[in-house]
């Protein structure tokens, strides 16, 4: 009698397919398209190494997937029902898009019976929704198409510029069935190109030809570099040159901040003098967001002579006229003009460069001056001193927030250790609540490593509902900073500033955030004086459970803000 062949359904399906992706963590809310998904994790996924993680709120679950993502770089994973769970993610998704994150994003559609029958969750075409925020869609009706459509989602996340997509899959394929060995699931190397392509050799010895002659040369290390990973190329190269070098938000950590050459971040802080007065610039992965100023006047000039290199062709060139573009992949350029670089004379001294130096230990000399006196309510910057301070030196870094994330970036290399991929900011779309999630993703992509979020009091209200999750995950030495004045601090900075202190809307009741987090389980503690913020976070990381530490500062406006909102970029 022949052997019974058998049968596995779209959700086993579904499954396998991540597996061969190495996906660990499914984050999201169930729905009821989704049983069989869940049944395959439930039955033999878990046995394999995939789980699902269970939010509260489905922005939450993608803003977890998105901090995955940037944590461990490769695709986070997150889900949300058909319908209100689709539209829920949108602001997750729409995050991570803004700032190049591979996140797929995986909501069912109802069974194909019930369309346009105005069904439950029904007759809402997720499809065009998610086309703004997402690089690639595709729609899923038969078992038989989810190995190539999960294949096309990774191989289009992680191709050229990395960005989210959705993969939508209705319910007839979840429900389907068919031989076990009767759909091939493809291996990664079987399905994309891993190695990345040479750039012309003229292009590398042009854009070093320029680099040799420059009297003030600088380079902007962005999301990039980081994202392929070229930080140690870029170290050894502007040691050989001798070059400063700014970051971008996501360029952040891909220079060792002990390094001489690092200046700090974006237009903030160092960024004020050396922009302006640089002749040669190489700008790596960088977009020029308003992070950077958009690459306008006052900071830079046209007459500057830029070298853009961006895996994105439509990058180069789009926002700051260009005197050398380079279509390539950041890491693949660095190894090939350090190559070069190496068969001419080493640099060994760059007056530009010792000036810069000097002029940034000046600057750390004066704010410590300031930020010693133990102001009442607390400073913003003496709390970003100390937690800075406080921190593992391999801690990640989360900031969440207006004014007090543009506080930490001011002062983001001047008193702690960022490294690769380690430090978590929603610049792109400025979105807020992103402080719980992200903690929770980081902490399962890392969970050896301390996680640390600092969130104004507005933003942490937003997804605080998830503090439950981070309690029952048990995650340990997570410790949220609430930087709490009381207010929307960054558009009462502007009502201040623009609108004669008419302040409508910004500011918020007393509230106590710490009782707050108690009420889920969480560690709480309220600071009020500043020599007790170390202590405070000592007691926190080693509570041996999610932390929140409600900390009553001062409203004060940061010089970057003036600056910005003075051009109209905020």
């Amino acid at each position: 009698m022949a052997e019974e062949k058998k049968m596995i359904n779209g959700g086993d399906v579904l499954i396998k397919c991540l597996l061969k992706e190495n996906v660990k963590y499914l984050f999201g809310i169930p729905g009821g398209q989704f049983l069989n998904m869940y049944d395959a994790i439930y039955q033999w996924g878990r046995e394999q190494g995939i789980d699902t993680v269970l939010f509260r709120h489905e922005a939450a679950a993608a803003h977890a997937a998105d901090a995955w993502a940037r944590v461990t770089n490769t695709p986070g994973i997150c889900f949300g029902t058909v319908g209100p769970g689709a539209t829920n993610l949108i602001s997750g998704v729409g995050a991570a898009w803004a700032d190049n994150i591979p996140v797929i994003t995986i909501v069912p559609q109802v069974n194909s019976e019930f369309q346009d029958s105005f069904t439950l969750q029904g007759s809402l075409d997720q499809i065009t929704m998610y086309k703004p925020i997402t690089k690639y869609q595709k729609s899923i009706r038969k078992i038989k198409e989810i190995p190539d459509a999960v294949h096309k989602a990774f191989r289009e996340a992680l191709g050229g510029r990395p960005q989210p997509v959705l993969l939508e899959i209705f319910e007839d394929a979840f429900l389907e069935e068919i031989e076990e060995d009767a759909l091939p699931i493809l291996n990664t190397e079987n399905y994309r190109s891993i190695e990345k392509p040479a750039i012309k050799d003229e292009l590398i010895e042009k854009a070093l030809d320029l680099l040799l002659k420059a009297k003030k040369p600088i380079i902007v290390s962005g999301g990039g570099v980081s994202r392929t990973e070229g930080w140690n190329e870029l170290e050894e190269f502007v040691d050989y040159l001798q070059l400063p070098v700014i970051t971008t938000g996501s360029g952040m950590g891909t220079i060792p901040e002990k390094s001489k050459y690092l200046l700090g971040a974006g237009v903030a802080g160092m960024g004020l003098k050396v922009i302006p007065e640089a002749d040669v610039i190489v700008a790596l992965g960088c977009k020029f967001s308003w992070t950077m100023a958009h690459g306008k006047e006052p900071f830079w000039k046209d007459s500057q002579t830029l070298i853009q290199v961006d895996i994105d062709p439509s990058i180069i060139g789009r926002a700051k006229p260009i005197t050398l573009g380079i279509q390539g992949d950041c890491k693949q350029f660095l190894r090939q003009i350090l190559e070069k670089a190496k068969k001419r004379e080493k640099i060994e001294k760059r007056e530009w460069l010792e000036q810069l130096v000097q002029t940034r230990q000046n600057n750390i000399e004066k704010l410590n001056k300031k930020l010693s006196k133990d102001k009442i309510p607390i400073m913003p910057k003496r709390l970003i001193k100390d937690i800075f301070e406080s921190m593992d030196k391999d801690a990640i870094l989360i900031l969440d927030g207006g004014d007090i994330s543009v506080s930490a970036a001011e002062q983001i290399y001047d008193y702690n250790t960022r490294k690769p991929l380690s430090t978590l900011a929603a610049t792109g779309m400025g979105q807020l609540g992103t402080a719980v999630p992200y903690g929770i993703g980081a902490k399962l992509a890392k969970p050896d490593k301390q996680v640390v979020a600092i969130a104004g009091d507005g933003a942490f209200m937003i997804n605080v509902q998830d503090l439950e999750t981070a309690v029952r995950l048990k995650l340990k030495n997570l410790v949220y900073v609430v930087a709490n004045n009381s207010s929307w601090g960054m558009i009462k900075s502007g009502q201040k500033l623009f609108k004669g202190k008419r302040y409508i809307d910004v500011d918020l009741p007393e509230f106590d955030y710490a009782k707050c987090a108690e009420g889920f389980g969480c560690y709480g503690e309220v600071v009020t004086d500043p020599n007790e913020i170390k202590p405070a976070f000592e007691r926190a990381k080693n509570s041996g459970k999610p932390a929140v530490l409600d900390v009553k500062i001062d409203f004060e406006t940061p010089d970057t803000t003036k600056i910005m909102g003075s051009m109209g970029i905020l």
